[in-house]
């Protein structure tokens, strides 16, 4: 059998996926491994390649501030990304992936806790982790990067907003496709400082040696956690999904012990942040329209940070460099809901447009658009409307309503509007039921039932250990809750550079 593993570290790309075969032979919701479906049941939607192009072509966005989604600020289209890759990270060796394809022994369940972050601790990586000068070893912290400074944008003085790098510059962290792209790079740093600062506060109260680590590890886990359930999954699920879902049971996302990563979860409705990406950001001071190649550029992973390979002295060239130069430090107030009376930039809308940029990706990706309802059909999804049906969605949309629009039109001069990919239905569905603002009922169904299954398989999770009762303990603004903007005011780091 042939294994999907893919080294290519890229976007959607590397990693382990599915293959049709591998999922074809799994039935129901026995625990069937890494991979399974929700909906083992019904048929995959069966569309031809030239029907799919013409359909993603046809999803290309205008850019207009129309598209503005002032539900979801536009941090969290890079928190969803972050998560994406917390919950999909594979430590396998690549000798167990070709033993055990379908990953059904070897596979660490999916969770969201954190181990994109700790990686395998300190004992497993040390190389993620500050050394003690004294004694040589691994402290409970986590390691932080330094920043070169650059003339242009008059940013002076010595800052540590850097992820970690190697001295050929990649990113020593415990995913390396957090440092794809320069938000989602430093939506990895703010958790590597949010560890460091609940170190600090339990040492404060006494807590010492193993117990340290550990302890922290469990506070961050749980807040984070808390985060994706009640801050992240609210806005795009609408106010109570997760507790609408721990009060009713999770109907279709079901397994006997150990969660699996159900493909019409991974292949279709959580490509949702696919759809919120801007075509530039409001990024800080110096780049209030940073564009998708700066983006991309000023990392080590799809860019030019080239540690001890880039050139000295720098070019004249903003890249290649050493390390993130620190006039590309982030304005978290740009991004998230931080002060009063300061609105950060929107995301895109939910709905089947997509930026230009993602039509035509870096390092020769092709259309994000064509790949993904590709990809739907290779790994044998459903229509959207067989979807639908199975969950019992009453107020379904129609035909009709996947016809309007410039993208609708062709979908329905390819029959699209009646049998439709997955993918593409649910962000028709989010457009049609909310204008955009939030996922329809096919769509939020399965993000919610997805991710709250998630924690709630996790035997080390707040759900699993103190059950739906438990409320975050850490600072925040309202006593009892915690969201991305608390985590980001507890850290104190929110606009290292200042204002000018």
């Amino acid at each position: 059998m042939t294994v999907a593993v893919n080294l290519n570290p890229h976007h959607g790309r590397a990693g382990r996926h599915p293959t049709r075969a591998q999922l074809d032979h799994l039935s129901g919701h026995d625990d069937p491994g890494s991979f399974g479906r929700m909906f083992p049941g019904l048929p995959g939607l069966h569309v031809d390649d030239d029907k799919l192009m013409a359909l993603a072509e046809a999803m290309m966005d205008d850019g207009g501030q129309t598209d503005d989604n002032k539900a979801i600020p536009t941090g969290f289209t890079y928190l969803g990304q972050f998560v994406d890759h917390d919950i999909t990270l594979d430590l396998t060796s690549l000798g167990d992936k070709m033993r055990d394809p379908t990953a059904v022994r070897n596979f660490r369940s999916p969770a969201l806790d954190l181990d994109s972050v700790y990686g395998r601790g300190p004992d497993g990586n040390p190389h993620l982790y500050a050394r003690d000068p004294a004694t040589g070893q691994p402290t409970p912290k986590l390691l932080i990067g330094r920043n070169i400074t650059v003339g242009f944008g008059n940013v002076t003085g010595e800052f540590r907003n850097d992820l970690p790098r190697s001295p050929e510059g990649q990113a020593l962290i415990g995913d390396h496709r957090n440092d794809e792209n320069l938000i989602v790079a430093q939506t990895h740093l703010a958790f590597l400082k949010f560890h460091n600062k609940v170190v600090d506060l339990l040492a404060a109260q006494g807590v010492e040696g193993r117990a340290l680590f550990q302890e922290a590890r469990q506070i961050v886990t749980w807040h984070y956690q808390w985060i994706v359930l009640h801050d992240y999954l609210d806005r795009l699920a609408g106010p109570g999904a997760a507790e609408r879902i721990l009060h009713d049971g999770r109907k279709f996302y079901r397994f006997k012990k150990m969660p699996y990563m159900p493909v019409e979860f991974s292949g279709a409705a959580y490509r949702l942040g696919h759809s919120m990406v801007r075509q530039d950001y409001d990024y800080n001071r110096v780049f209030p329209n940073a564009t998708f190649d700066l983006l991309f550029g000023f990392t080590g992973l799809s860019g030019r940070i080239l540690g001890e390979l880039a050139p000295e002295p720098p070019p004249a060239a903003p890249l290649p460099v050493s390390h993130l130069p620190s006039n590309w430090i982030i304005d978290w107030r740009r991004f998230y809901e931080i002060e009063a009376g300061r609105i950060p930039q929107a995301s895109r809308k939910l709905d089947p447009m997509l930026a230009e940029e993602l039509h035509r990706l870096p390092g020769g990706g092709g259309n994000l658009a064509f790949r993904n309802l590709r990809r739907g059909v290779q790994m044998g999804l459903p229509s959207g409307q067989m979807a639908a049906e199975a969950m019992g969605i009453a107020n379904r949309i129609t035909a009709d309503e996947i016809a309007t629009g410039p993208d609708g039109a062709l979908a329905a001069q390819h029959g699209l509007h009646t049998q439709t990919p997955l993918w593409y239905y649910i962000l028709k569905e989010a457009q049609v039921k909310s204008g955009g603002t939030r996922l329809g009922p096919v769509g939020a169904t399965i993000v919610a039932e997805v991710l709250v299954g998630l924690v709630h398989g996790d035997h080390q999770s707040y759900l699993w250990q103190r059950g739906p009762g438990w409320k975050p303990t850490l600072p925040s603004a309202q006593p009892g809750d915690f969201t991305m903007a608390d985590l980001l005011r507890l850290v104190d780091d929110i606009n290292p550079i200042g204002d000018g």
